[in-house]
């Protein structure tokens, strides 16, 4: 892992972990991957699946009984990045605060790594 010891390589806000926990025990999935394809119109994509088994090579963050795999390509793409769930008048879903996105498109779907 491209992390700092002692450091969770991504983070969680509460809503976020509540929805994560929500999504894994309601259908008994052991927790949700999070990697990046390319696609896109910024060049790449996050993307999200859920898990019966962790791969030996995901990086696994458990917080606040939510558990999230970092696929492997993924993981220096996605150091620092902060996790949210946000729910509005017309939408809802997780939002990425990714610190290492250099652009991304005006839907928020697609991003590019400097």
């Amino acid at each position: 892992m491209f992390g700092i010891p002692g450091k969770q390589a991504v983070t969680l806000t509460p809503k976020a972990a509540a929805q994560v926990s929500k999504l894994m025990h309601s259908a008994g999935h052991a927790g949700l991957r999070i990697g990046i394809k390319k696609g896109g119109c910024a060049g790449m994509e996050y993307t999200m699946e859920y898990v019966t088994n962790a791969d030996p090579n995901d990086e696994v963050v458990e917080q606040d009984g939510a558990r999230v795999l970092i696929a492997p390509m993924a993981q220096m793409f996605l150091f620092g990045t902060e996790i949210d769930y946000e729910t509005s008048l017309l939408e809802s879903g997780f939002k990425f605060r990714n610190p290492n996105v250099t652009e991304a498109c005006g839907c928020g779907e697609s991003i590019k790594f400097g």
